[in-house]
């Protein structure tokens, strides 16, 4: 698919993201960003490891603190570039759904492969470009995963396993059933949303951010545009005031 077709239909699929008001789970899309030089680092605390719970995710079971910041496709090189920043300049833990036709996870590979090496970024598998997975064959499906998952292990030495999010959040059982033939046993949603698929202020991004930063949520984001480069500061603010930690998929879950 032609690249700028490609980035055009992204954008499109942003519009049920778009505003604050909380989304179903399995409908939502979201954020991308950055660090100033005034971020002050939060420490990782210990974590308390729990069983994947069956079905799909769409938060962190049981108490605690945690907030799973789950970060999608990377249409912007600039903006995956800003996250890695923000990851080293902050000690931010959290997790990439990589979309793995963007060149962006070429561009940073020496930055970025040292972060997911050392388990403070994970990376997760959203497929090759970006497919409605509900609306294509099975063999579709697969070359889809087998595609990603192979540039995974090329490029970063991790394939992601076991975790999915499908495009859009569209998933049902075939789909869920082809993914797990390939690894991927867990569809990855979300509750909650910093709305950022398209292009939106940075005003209406922390308002999202205030309304889903809260313990043991997963929230979604997007590296696709770059006014989340510019309040990583204010987000860390938000997870301070909060007494929240944030974690990798690998840091709560147990695979």
């Amino acid at each position: 698919m032609e690249r700028r077709h490609f980035l055009a239909m992204l954008a499109a699929g942003a519009v049920a993201a778009s505003g604050c008001t909380q989304p179903p789970p399995a409908l939502a899309e979201p954020p991308s960003g950055a660090a100033g030089p005034a971020a002050v680092p939060i420490p990782p605390r210990p974590v308390h490891r729990v069983p994947i719970p069956a079905g799909a995710l769409t938060a962190i079971p049981g108490p605690g603190s945690n907030l799973a910041l789950t970060v999608d496709d990377g249409a912007d090189p600039d903006v995956v570039g800003a996250y890695i920043r923000f990851a080293r300049d902050t000690g931010a833990r959290f997790t990439f759904f990589v979309t793995a036709a963007f060149e962006a996870w070429h561009t940073h590979r020496a930055a970025l492969r040292p972060l997911v090496e050392s388990g403070q970024i994970q990376l997760g598998n959203h497929t090759w470009d970006h497919a409605g997975l509900t609306t294509i064959s099975r063999t579709a499906m697969a070359e889809q995963f087998t595609r990603s998952k192979q540039f995974l292990l090329d490029t970063y030495g991790v394939d992601g396993t076991p975790f999915y999010r499908p495009p859009f959040g569209y998933h049902n059982a075939v789909v869920d059933e082809v993914a797990a033939d390939h690894g991927y046993a867990v569809p990855t949603l979300w509750y909650g949303s910093l709305a950022d698929s398209g292009l939106i202020t940075e005003e209406h991004l922390l308002k999202c951010a205030r309304t889903y930063f809260t313990a043991q949520a997963i929230v979604i984001g997007h590296a696709n545009h770059p006014p989340v480069t510019r309040v990583y500061g204010q987000l860390l603010d938000i997870i301070r005031e909060r007494g929240l930690s944030l974690v990798t998929l690998n840091d709560v879950f147990r695979t």
